[in-house]
């Protein structure tokens, strides 16, 4: 079982330096659940976004290879996440349990999928989409685009899809992939939920060793 303490993550480490103290609650109910939740700063934004800078000449420069391992084993994690964290889930969002059983399934088949295009290798490639001199309203000119990252990348996470396209969802996925740290907003509908798993995504960084910030 998680330990729930509502920190932010910043740089491997926990912040709440903030006063601001927002609760989750029971989707269904209206409840409050027993959890504070310490929204950040600015300060702490501002660190959070300096920590995912300061990682991204390491994490760019890692292996396809090692950066698959790093979604393979996020993957693991969030295939590991049992039942305790499925009735959280739905109690914070009021889905059924086996729709969250899917998406858990669909989200950490995102960070799969990934690492398969990562070994793959066909990312390396670059295309150019030749210009159209006489297309009308305006031409077009030569397109030239490279699969590379090109720093760090805020993600903000849906309220529909808490999983999904939440902590660990396609847009993190997809960052990771590219070599680009992750600066994550958790959706205050299922603030519980996103910290689970973001503490899942920790233990798989430490497993690959990936830079503190990422």
């Amino acid at each position: 079982m998680s330990t729930i303490i509502g920190h932010n993550y910043i740089g491997g480490q926990r912040s709440a330096a903030g006063t601001v103290i927002v609760k989750s609650v029971d989707a269904s109910t209206g409840e409050t659940l027993p959890h504070d939740f310490y929204q950040a700063t600015l300060e702490e934004v501002d660190a959070a976004a300096k920590a995912a800078a300061a990682a991204y000449p390491a994490y760019r420069t890692l292996s396809a290879e090692h950066r698959a391992l790093f979604l393979d084993a996020v993957a693991d994690e969030l295939d590991a996440l049992g039942d305790e964290f499925v009735a959280l889930v739905c109690r914070e969002t009021a889905l059924p349990a086996a729709r969250i059983q899917g998406e858990r399934g669909r989200t950490s088949g995102q960070m799969r999928l990934f690492a398969k295009v990562l070994r793959r290798g066909d990312f390396y490639g670059a295309r150019i989409d030749r210009a159209l001199p006489e297309r009308k309203p305006l031409p077009r000119p030569d397109l030239r685009q490279y699969r590379i990252g090109l720093g760090p990348v805020a993600v903000f996470g849906a309220s529909n899809f808490p999983l999904a396209f939440s902590t660990a969802g396609g847009d993190t996925a997809s960052a990771l992939a590219a070599g680009c740290p992750v600066v994550f907003k958790a959706h205050s509908g299922h603030m519980a939920t996103a910290e689970w798993v973001a503490d899942a995504i920790l233990r798989a960084a430490d497993k690959t060793a990936m830079p503190s910030g990422v």
